[in-house]
């Protein structure tokens, strides 16, 4: 059975930046992704350059999947007019989500509502990615909320999810348990994010409540040097990635930070070069 694997850029502030995404995306398209997506900043902070960077990768032949939220301030013109470019740029996938608030009182439309949007108004143009977190958002109200949150997201048109990082595959497997124990039959993708920094990653990590079981957190604070660090995280994240595809995980998504050598070193690994088996 074929396995998806697609991997995440975020749209750089520089020009050296968006070139060192042409040299990211080259590196990584030797793994034959199903897609590239590419982020939106809080509040549409990064539309434009969002928009860019997909225009850059369809330009050279991507296919590539743009993230979208939709500020209250967004009318339904302002969200079409820029479904309407992608439509024509051939683009159809999206990965919709509620999104990060700008900190201006502008605050986000739910991913339910977006995707509903976009399903009313583009039909089955666009396959609808959403967002899942086995590990629970940081605005969860328990366990149970959270699925039944994911379920309506699918009700609302999607077809697919793309889980939040993680480092306890067991809370995902979990997550997978329970959601099909209600009714949830659509493919949830899990998120791999490849350790290169950890002070960033434990920032990050806290913030957005992704768990780094403690075990964990200490080994990475042994290394002091990057080559270390680096080995262990490759071995570490193809041992977590080859568990979730042999318990059935439908594909991987690499939270690639627009780095290409820690994502390639563990496909390499995982062997991912030829065909995504």
């Amino acid at each position: 059975m074929s396995k998806r694997i697609s991997f995440e850029l975020f749209p750089p502030r520089t020009v050296a930046g968006r070139e060192k995404i042409a040299a990211v995306q080259q590196t990584l398209a030797a793994f034959h992704p199903d897609f590239f997506s590419v982020t939106y900043g809080a509040g549409g902070s990064t539309r434009d350059g969002t928009r860019d960077i997909v225009r850059q990768l369809c330009n050279i032949g991507c296919t590539v999947a743009p993230h979208m939220s939709r500020s209250a301030n967004d009318t339904d013109d302002d969200c079409c007019i820029l479904l309407d470019e992608y439509k024509a740029q051939g683009i159809q996938r999206i990965v919709a989500l509620r999104g990060d608030d700008a900190g201006n009182g502008s605050q986000t439309v739910s991913a339910s509502a977006l995707t509903e949007f976009i399903r009313q108004n583009y039909g089955d143009h666009f396959h609808m990615e959403i967002a899942a977190y086995p590990e629970l958002h940081p605005n969860t109200q328990g366990y149970d909320n959270e699925i039944t949150h994911l379920k309506s997201k699918f009700a609302a048109g999607a077809h697919s999810a793309i889980t939040q990082y993680f480092y306890n595959t067991d809370a995902y497997l979990y997550f997978i348990e329970e959601c099909q124990q209600q009714g949830i039959e659509q493919p949830i993708y899990p998120g791999i994010m490849p350790i290169s920094n950890v002070e960033n990653l434990l920032r990050f990590s806290q913030k957005c409540c992704a768990e780094i079981p403690r075990w964990l957190r200490y080994r990475l604070q042994c290394y002091q040097d990057p080559e270390s660090l680096q080995s262990f995280s490759t071995d570490f994240i193809t041992d977590q990635c080859e568990r979730l595809l042999h318990n059935g995980a439908p594909g991987l998504h690499f939270y690639t930070l627009n780095k290409a050598e820690p994502v390639a070193s563990i496909c390499r690994q995982l062997k991912l070069n030829s065909a995504n088996t």
